[in-house]
């Protein structure tokens, strides 16, 4: 089913290379599920994968990342299928197949809800019939063979529809990896008696994890020669190479990497097939000893986790989240004497609602676990002391759980911060309380030295995250649309914000590992400016800063591009639309002057509060270097803005949801009016913002030439009536329930696969998927390509393709090269649509 990349805020994500993923582990995830894309995306480690509540709209990036093909890492794109399909499959259609909305139908399985436990909306009654042709292509364990045969099918198709750009492919391939520096590495950051990073290697599909002993407090500058036998800091060891977890395996991301206490030990997690189901090791660091957590109770299962593990307080204690049937993170368990042929499972907390997703944390300060559940609209969080976690398994409530009101939570100087929508600010404010439970009733905002709230939860700034250190805390937050981190010292108030050069730029606050740190490393990009790590004192972030890290981009020349922010006034007359635009200046200086029309690609997300930033993507270039302008559209439904921008009346959440397609589409017709034609525009979205694409060429298909769907959320209705698949109960309080009178027909009015236009003709269509993703189930995108076939009027010149990775995810490749060379496809398949491919 369909998801968070999270804005779910602040985070270190990780865009190095690949896919954003959505790390709300890092972000203690309540309902802000998506991941932000910010700086730190650059500079922290590279192919992180997804290890959150899954949503539907999970948004990887604001770039192209679209998806996967079923060609291996190690397929040369010059190999072809032997024989030539000129048509596309053709499914059969089952007519009066049909699914219901509103209260179950005859034989519905009684524990498989139709509503939230405490929704008081009338379900519709007696329910309403929903033509589902294709229904058939829905296959839970997927091994159907008619299913399996016709996704093959799908493949075939589309690899005969781009086999004349082969030669284009290649050139493009070469093209992004010309554009990244494959031996690299990841700024070093301090913990405990030892500096951490990653390495990447040139001709290596992932990342080595690394560690040098720390002799000093602050490294010297780095003496490296490039090379990947030349070590970033001495006394370096790679403690855990990726590359020999995923050898010969076809899927491979690695979700948490956790030292122990002693930092003797690590604790990582593992998903080897795409599904986001992880296996928990410990590897001892002084011997190499491996081991793979069994269930316990004398099963020889390996453990099963939602891949998110934190240590206790020393390195005999594991704490791990187990996922429900619907793949739910709703238990947490201690697992002590984990080494132990019978170690000991105690099961702490349980979260029965489905509504709620559940993850676990540690505090900076190392004193405290905390269970947080959160639905998107309330969160509850438990606590408990590491002091005492040998002696008790109790865990105590923060404060209970309130109807719409959420929080988060972070520990120092004997308080809790707490940064909460209480009293139903539209914005984050930022409290605290002495640290104790049940304490809502003492949360006191936090004052600067004049007695007035830093963050009172107004329109004027939105706060995302805290992060609590032992002399400051660290905020980071939204003002005027851009993101922003803040320095607020307790002892003086003192608040200060981190001032940089560029008007729009992203920012955000790298790995910190230490409570007591006086310095913080912060990454810093643009859409023109590669990223970079610096690192910034806290007594003086204006005057004393550090570069630590610099994105090495080859071939880049910063001054032959240029980016504007700008606004678009969408169809209510009064809301403003934020824009990025990204052009090489020799192609913008044509389209001010008159001279000419250029090719434009559209991106776009609008959904769960996750924002898109101007960032840095070197993967652009190849279409910025063909003449064409990059344009992110900052549509509403994200959290750019504040999360009023995403939140009713005026944002776009459940009955206003409509906005964000308005939005879109009134931007795409101001690019035209003013830069483009339809001809030579082009738009794109992932997972939920596949949903958007696919509701915009429903309203608009005369818009676009070109449209890239990647792993998208289109069968709205279908898939958010039965909550038997995966992440459906959860999602009803982000975009309503259609089984309920209140949404349905609202729902009915933008669902993608409910709303094809018959006889239209729409742009050329490239959807992707993958077989093992639990977000966005592989049959929505196959529904959708084969609905848009029989009601259009496309022909052989405006070709619907399905490329289906048969052995991937959610998040695509987890190979580095393989994504690049994914990529490529999707890139010539979206030239040859425009025209700008040399015959």
């Amino acid at each position: 089913m369909i998801f968070l990349f999270v804005k779910c805020v602040n985070v270190s994500i990780v865009k190095s290379f690949i896919l954003l993923s959505c790390v709300s582990f890092l972000t203690r995830g309540s309902s802000r599920r998506c991941v932000a894309v910010t700086a730190s995306a650059f500079q922290s480690l590279p192919f992180a994968s997804a290890i959150s509540r899954p949503h539907r709209g999970d948004k990887v990036s604001c770039t192209t990342f679209t998806g996967s093909t079923c060609l291996s890492a190690n397929t040369k794109l010059n190999s072809t299928a032997s024989t030539m399909v000129e048509s596309p499959p053709i499914p059969r259609r089952e007519e009066d197949r049909v699914i219901y909305a509103g209260a179950a139908p005859d034989g519905w399985d009684p524990k498989i809800p139709r509503q939230a436990n405490d929704s008081d909306e009338a379900l519709l009654t007696p329910p309403i019939a929903i033509p589902d042709p294709y229904g058939w292509m829905r296959d839970d364990k997927r091994e159907n063979k008619e299913v399996l045969d016709h996704l093959n099918a799908e493949n075939a198709y589309s690899k005969s529809v781009i086999k004349h750009l082969e030669g284009l492919q290649d050139e493009l391939y070469k093209e992004l990896l010309s554009s990244i520096q494959e031996t690299d590495y990841t700024a070093p950051r301090p913990r405990g008696d030892f500096w951490y990073y990653t390495r990447t290697f040139e001709g290596s599909s992932y990342r080595s994890y690394c560690r040098a002993p720390k002799t000093t407090e602050q490294y010297a500058t780095i003496d490296w020669d490039g090379t990947k036998e030349s070590p970033i800091l001495p006394g370096e060891v790679a403690y855990l190479d990726v590359n020999e977890l995923g050898k010969d395996k076809s899927y491979c991301s690695v979700g948490a990497v956790k030292p122990s206490p002693s930092q003797k030990l690590i604790a990582y997690s593992v998903d080897f097939k795409g599904d986001e189901t992880y296996e928990m090791h410990v590897r001892n660091l002084e011997t190499g000893e491996d081991i793979v957590l069994k269930a316990g109770g004398g099963d020889d299962k390996i453990l099963e986790t939602s891949g998110s593990l934190v240590w206790g307080k020393d390195d005999s204690t594991l704490y791990y989240m187990t996922m429900d049937e619907q793949h739910r993170p709703y238990r947490l368990y201690q697992r002590r004497d984990w080494q132990n042929d019978t170690p000991i499972d105690i099961l702490l907390k349980e979260e029965p609602d489905d509504m709620f997703w559940a993850h676990v944390f540690k505090s900076l300060d190392g004193k405290y676990i905390f269970f947080e559940t959160a639905s998107k609209e309330t969160s509850e969080i438990f606590f408990l002391p590491t002091e005492s976690e040998t002696t008790t398994s109790k865990m105590e409530c923060i404060a209970a759980r309130r109807n719409k009101v959420l929080y988060e939570v972070e520990h120092g100087h004997g308080n809790w911060w707490v940064w909460t929508n209480v009293d139903g600010s539209p914005n984050m404010k930022l409290m605290s309380c002495a640290a104790k439970p049940d304490c809502a009733a003492d949360w006191q905002l936090v004052t600067d030295s004049k007695q007035q709230p830093i963050f009172d939860g107004s329109l004027a700034k939105a706060l995302d995250s805290v992060t609590v250190l032992e002399s400051h805390v660290v905020a980071q937050g939204r003002e005027g649309g851009i993101p922003r981190i803040w320095v607020f010292k307790p002892e003086t108030k003192s608040i200060q914000r981190l001032e940089f050069e560029e008007a729009a730029h992203d920012v955000g606050l790298g790995a910190q590992y230490e409570f007591n740190a006086n310095t913080i490393a912060v990454a810093y990009d643009s859409l023109v400016t590669p990223p970079q790590t610096m690192e910034i004192s806290l007594d003086c972030p204006d005057s004393e800063r550090t570069i630590l890290k610099s994105k090495d981009v080859p071939g880049y020349e910063k001054e032959k591009y240029g980016c504007d922010r700008l606004e678009v006034l969408s169809r209510d007359g009064k809301t403003k639309i934020p824009i990025s635009v990204v052009y090489r200046k020799d192609v913008m200086e044509k389209v001010k002057s008159g001279e000419e029309r250029v090719p434009i690609h559209l991106y776009g997300y609008g959904s769960y509060g996750s924002c898109c930033e101007a960032d840095f993507d070197s993967s652009r270039l190849p279409l910025l270097e063909r003449g064409m302008i990059y344009v992110i559209a900052h549509i509403r439904g994200g959290g750019e803005m504040g999360r009023q921008w995403y939140e009713e009346p005026n944002g776009a959440k459940f009955l206003c949801k409509k906005n964000t397609f308005n939005d879109f589409v009134d931007v795409a017709r101001f690019l035209v009016s003013e830069w483009t034609t339809p001809d030579l525009l082009s738009c794109e979205g992932r997972s939920a913002g596949g949903m958007l694409i696919g509701a915009v060429i429903n309203q608009a298909p005369e818009l676009f030439r070109a449209a890239i769907l990647g792993v998208p959320f289109v069968d709205v209705v279908g898939t958010m009536i039965d909550a038997s698949i995966p992440l459906t109960a959860g999602e009803w309080v982000e975009w309503g329930n259609p089984n309920e009178e209140k949404y349905h027909q609202y729902m009915m009015e933008y669902s993608p696969m409910n709303n094809v236009k018959t006889g239209a003709l729409y742009p050329s269509c490239w959807l992707t998927g993958g077989l093992h993703d639990p977000r966005v189930a592989f049959w929505e995108p196959s529904k959708f390509a084969a609905t848009l076939r029989h009601e259009s009027s496309n022909g052989k010149d405006r070709p619907i393709c399905v490329k289906m990775d048969m052995s991937a995810g959610h998040f695509s490749a987890s190979d580095r090269y393989k994504y690049y060379r994914e990529l490529a496809i999707d890139y010539s398949f979206l030239l040859d649509q425009l025209g700008l491919v040399k015959k």
